[in-house]
């Protein structure tokens, strides 16, 4: 990766085709999105797609020439690039311009010019938001066309053939930003054409878990030694027809009666759950989905478009807010934990610390099965059965999380299927409260939970009790704080920092020493409060008592910002063991602490991506290959490299933690 002297304005981008600026309008950011969802979704190489071509045809009223340009098009492959040559053509738009505008919209942007294009059978009109896909066909008489809707377009070397099938050999491996489109497109059209506003969520959620449960299948026909056969799909052209749509309607639910009674999903519902959308919004959301493997797409772009629609529809209140990912990432990396760690979030939200844990170990159990592949090739593994099997049991045996909303305990269990049916562990549950949590029910789920970790993982030395206390190797977590939180006085009075506080984030501290096993680590975000003001001493103090620091990272004021404007720090934390504390009483405790300080995080305070500048304060351009793998219709896959010039983020956590590890082998930093 090296830097590149091109100078860009703010308000531009790169364009990964052309390489040149552009102004980052609406459309131009469409475009780009189109560019590497056709490159790497569609397996189109990029020196066959082109930008901005004007095609020439005759106008029908006039018998003169006329030009249309079209934003982004695909010629057949080792041919001269001529407009005859044009087999895939997108018409892309701004967000502003709707489908049916008289002169943007699909029928002037996209049907006219392919009636224009002799041999492009093929093309989408999108705004971003809205994605319509065309096929072109001569009418009955063969003096016009047709141009009929189609759910999905072929990719390269496939024909319409080939993604009409139920049995088609791969759904495609979401680029860039299409899930997270996918996701918003669906939730918006149940918000807006279903009349379910007060459960367009849940309902998007139902069809997301047919989808992932229909994938899943195929490992439990690997074990069964039965053939594999999708259920969650839909023909190309089926979401058209009355008929067509019920059918689709039909499939799904019954995936849905099925799913709420296998073991990895039944524990996510309470089983009176229906699909209540119309036969037309499910097989609108239904052909949405059935384009992409949801398996196969990274953790980062499942987690980032789950993340849209929930912090979209569950409320942000009680302290309750999003850990940025790249915060998150930082804490489980600078803690490494492993396939044999026990690892709790008593504040868990919808899940972001236990997904990425469970996606860290991901790596980690892939690299030991499959030692000598790399890169992508070593990502194309991530989904294995082997590996997927390995994952389940270590979240199913190590992987905790506690939550006081019930809505977002659910959120958790379904973000943790998600990523790896990581959800068993997921408890509706006052963490400052346990263990005399008023539901006794859920309090046995947690004992018989431990019991059976305990037992799984011959772990003598804690197994004299199935109480949760003192049963976690580590803790991370972002506590709910802020002066609107507040800890009843009973629950309160039962620490011994609620002499000093009764704040919810300083209770939470003891609350996690209780939790942690003697020697266990912790990660936990704080308010700069606890760390420096003068009325908080005696809780410093409480925690130089008993916790060895391991590492304190000051974040940035833009850390939660535009969601909360909060000063906070990052703490690493050990519970120091009856020995530890002996030895620190008779001596003078001298350790050496890792400090950082986050100046930068990638983003403003309004969220908007900030990247690294030169000494002039010019954005920097660097030249990076970016490999990734395409999958033919036999299935067949392939790493390409696509060499792009790409911008930054300005972010200094992934350098605290390679600094940090620097820091534990005794290296200079």
């Amino acid at each position: 990766m090296a830097a590149e002297e091109i100078i860009i304005e703010d308000n531009q981008l790169v364009c990964v085709l052309t390489d040149k600026p552009k102004k980052a309008t609406s459309q131009e950011k469409n475009i780009q999105s189109i560019i590497l969802m056709l490159n790497e979704e569609y397996g189109f190489e990029m020196k066959n797609i082109a930008r901005d071509v004007n095609i020439v045809f005759v106008d029908p009223d006039t018998g003169k020439n006329k030009k249309q340009k079209i934003e982004v098009v695909v010629y057949k492959e080792d041919s001269e690039q001529n407009q005859e040559d044009i087999i895939r053509i997108a018409a892309v738009q701004d967000e502003k311009i709707k489908e049916n505008d008289k002169k943007k919209g699909v029928t002037i942007a996209l049907e006219n010019a392919l009636a224009a294009l002799d041999n492009c059978d093929f093309g989408l009109w999108t705004n971003g938001n809205d994605l319509k896909y065309l096929q072109k066909e001569d009418d009955d008489f063969g003096f016009d066309f047709n141009f009929t809707d189609i759910s999905d377009f072929p990719g390269n070397g496939e024909t319409i053939e080939d993604i009409d099938r139920a049995d088609r050999s791969h759904s495609r491996k979401p680029a860039n930003d299409s899930l997270i489109k996918v996701f918003k497109r669906s939730h918006d059209y149940i918000y807006g054409n279903e009349g379910r506003k007060k459960d367009a969520f849940w309902q998007l959620l139902y069809l997301i878990f047919c989808k992932l449960y229909d994938e899943k299948r195929r490992f439990k026909c690997i074990e069964t030694g039965e053939s594999y056969r999708k259920k969650f799909w839909v023909g190309i052209k089926e979401k058209n027809t009355e008929e067509g749509r019920r059918a689709v309607a039909k499939r799904i639910k019954d995936i849905f009666e099925d799913l709420k009674k296998e073991g990895t999903f039944s524990d996510v519902f309470d089983g009176n759950e229906a699909i209540a959308l119309t036969d037309k919004g499910i097989a609108f959301i239904a052909s949405e989905l059935a384009k992409y493997s949801f398996l196969d797409a990274t953790v980062d772009v499942k987690g980032l478009a789950y993340e849209t629609i929930v912090s979209n529809t569950l409320k942000q209140e009680a302290g309750q807010f999003f850990t940025p990912r790249n915060i998150v990432r930082a804490m489980v990396e600078m803690l490494n934990p492993n396939e044999k760690t026990r690892v709790l979030d008593p504040a868990c939200g919808s899940g972001g610390f236990l997904v990425m844990v469970l996606e860290h170990v991901r790596k980690q159990i892939a690299k030991e099965l499959y030692p000598d592949l790399e890169d992508v090739l070593l990502a194309e593994k991530f989904n294995t059965y082997e590996v997927n099997e390995r994952v389940r049991q270590y979240a199913e045996t190590n992987i905790y999380g506690f939550d006081f909303d019930p809505d977002l305990k659910k959120a958790a269990r379904m973000n943790m299927v998600m990523a790896g049916d990581g959800h068993a562990n997921i408890f509706h549950i006052n963490s400052l409260d346990y263990p005399d949590w008023e539901d006794p029910n859920e309090l046995n789920k947690i004992k018989a939970s431990i019991k059976q970790s305990l037992e799984r993982m011959a772990d003598i030395d804690n197994n004299y009790t199935d109480d949760a206390r003192g049963k976690f190797d580590m803790i991370f977590t972002n506590p709910p704080f802020g002066a609107k939180v507040k800890v009843e006085k009973e629950i309160a009075d039962k620490y011994y920092l609620s002499k000093h506080s009764d704040a919810p984030e300083v209770l939470f501290i003891e609350a996690c020493y209780n939790l942690l096993k003697p020697g266990g680590k912790m990660a936990i975000v704080l308010p700069d409060g606890i760390l420096g003001n003068p009325n908080t001493l005696p809780v410093r103090e409480w925690v130089l008592e008993n916790f060895k620091i391991l590492a304190s990272v000051d974040l940035a004021v833009e850390a939660f910002l535009p969601q909360v404007g909060v000063q906070a720090s990052l703490l690493f934390l050990q519970k120091k063991t009856d020995n530890d504390k002996n030895i620190a009483r008779e001596t003078d405790e001298d350790y050496d602490v890792f400090m950082a300080i986050a100046e930068k995080l990638g983003k403003d305070r309004r969220g908007n991506p900030i990247y690294l500048r030169d000494e002039d304060g010019a954005e920097i351009l660097f030249t990076v290959d970016t490999k990734y793998v395409t999958t033919n219709k036999n299935n067949d896959k392939e790493v390409k490299i696509r060499r792009e010039k790409q911008k930054m983020l300005d972010d200094d956590l992934p350098k605290i933690v390679n600094a940090y590890f620097k820091f534990l082998k005794g290296e200079k930093i």
